[in-house]
């Protein structure tokens, strides 16, 4: 799995990783920024990202894997197809960020391939405050779903993980800015 960390690792660098002075989502102001839909949309880059999430999830027993539009919508699909490409068949769903007003008129989309208690697991491109995360949990568990537990590709180590702690559950990364930069060296 080393090879295809550090081969992940160049990519996100190359495509992903902006050194330079930015407001993020939570308000922060930041030395870089962390663009990893340009990876997850890379077809080589969604791969390697598919298949190390579903390397972190050869143990969990869970029943499908969701997140928050847009960031998590090319990660659910990777590991959605990947899944199904190695015989695991977990299936996907959406949280939107506001329903969407008409038809069903729910916050996620997918629900059809899950029942009430299915066991799940949220992903996430990128974590800072966890903010994100937070209101993506609470739809999730409205909607009857058991999260049991949160991967991401990049943890900025910037508070998210403790809040997301706070919340009962546990935040697995593929990176965290420091190994990102260091798998990137080699």
């Amino acid at each position: 799995m080393t090879d295809l960390k550090k081969r992940l690792a160049k990519i996100l660098l190359e495509k992903s990783y902006i050194e330079g002075e930015v407001t993020l989502t939570s308000g922060k102001k930041s030395d870089y920024y962390f663009d990893c839909k340009q990876t997850a949309l890379h077809a080589e880059g969604s791969w390697l990202i598919g298949t190390l999430f579903l390397e972190l999830l050869k143990d969990c027993d869970i029943d499908g894997v969701g997140g928050m539009t847009l960031g998590a919508d090319p990660l659910v699909s990777a590991v959605t197809v990947l899944s199904h490409a190695q015989g695991r068949n977990l299936p996907g769903f959406i949280v939107r960020k506001q329903p969407k007003g008409h038809g069903t008129n729910q916050y996620l989309e997918g629900m059809s391939n899950f029942r009430p208690g299915s066991r799940v697991v949220l992903l996430e491109d990128v974590v800072t405050t966890g903010g994100t995360l937070l209101k993506a949990i609470e739809r999730v568990r409205d909607a009857g779903l058991e999260i049991a537990g949160v991967l991401c590709v990049l943890d900025r180590e910037e508070g998210g993980r403790a809040n997301i702690e706070n919340a009962g559950l546990e935040l697995t990364s593929i990176f965290t800015r420091r190994e990102l930069l260091d798998a990137g060296k080699d």
